[in-house]
């Protein structure tokens, strides 16, 4: 099977774009619309994640209790509502099917909006964005675009939009099956660079220390994550969104950030 891939820059125009127009800003509510009010008469928001997601769901020592970067932004955002969070786990491939048949009111799972899930579902607000960066030794300066991969060797997965944007910028590839070795390679010196995603990055170097690597430049796009809801649900979008602009305006979404990445990625 063919797997075809958009360009980052691209792709991001065209979610940005979309996004404008399908999230769920708008002032018109649908009719017949009870996402809102079911929630405040159960009294529980429900809410689908994988568990097994470090560091956005997940169990610590893989048998505690159920945390995260996700989770205590939706723990966070049903106390704004004046209700439970009630997580239901399940696997990533069966998590929208999960939402369109009722298991719960909405995903928080580092869910990107793009084009293809603004036809079907409806967005918050993002409440996590990130770049694509280049990761290098601290000691090498002769990295500092993305132009100048040009003639460098990068370590990628191959079946990732990192490896796209690395050949797009004329680096030599060597394949890896994920970060942990492609990390590695960068960290041993074997190859001179290594492409992903800035919260991964931030992951490492806050759990490890990471000061043999660096940040040596990133994308001027920008991924953007929100909770996803079914069709429908604009009533409780709209709550959602006033939740996370007071969650915002208040500090603990920087908290909450701070707390996994060292850095504010929720603006």
């Amino acid at each position: 099977m063919r797997t075809r891939f958009l360009s980052l820059a691209v792709a991001a125009t065209a979610a940005l774009a979309l996004a404008g127009c399908s999230t769920a800003s708008s002032d018109e509510t649908a009719e017949g619309d009870d996402s809102l009010t079911s929630v405040q008469e159960s009294g529980v928001l429900t809410i689908g994640t994988e568990g097994t997601y470090r560091p956005f769901s997940f169990h610590e020592d893989g048998s505690g209790e159920l945390t995260g970067f996700d989770v205590e932004i939706a723990t966070a955002v049903a106390e704004e509502l004046g209700v439970e969070a009630q997580f239901e786990e399940t696997q990533w491939d069966a998590i929208f099917a999960g939402l369109e048949a009722g298991r719960f009111d909405v995903i928080a799972n580092q869910v990107s909006i793009t084009p293809e899930r603004l036809e079907t579902y409806v967005f918050s607000e993002p409440y996590t964005y990130s770049t694509g960066v280049i990761v290098v030794p601290t000691d090498d300066d002769s990295i500092d675009s993305f132009e100048s991969l040009e003639g460098k060797t990068t370590a990628q997965s191959l079946t990732s939009n990192w490896n796209t944007l690395a050949v797009e910028s004329g680096a030599t590839v060597e394949g890896v099956e994920g970060w942990a070795q492609s990390v590695a390679l960068v960290e041993q010196g074997r190859v001179d660079a290594t492409i992903n995603d800035k919260l991964t990055f931030l992951d490492y170097e806050q759990t490890t220390g990471a000061d043999t690597i660096k940040i040596a430049a990133e994308t001027e796009e920008q991924s953007e994550s929100a909770f996803a809801l079914a069709e429908g649900s604009t009533e409780l979008a709209d709550a959602i969104d006033e939740a996370l602009e007071s969650l915002r305006a208040d500090g603990t979404l920087a908290e909450i950030s701070e707390k996994y990445f060292g850095a504010d990625v929720t603006e």
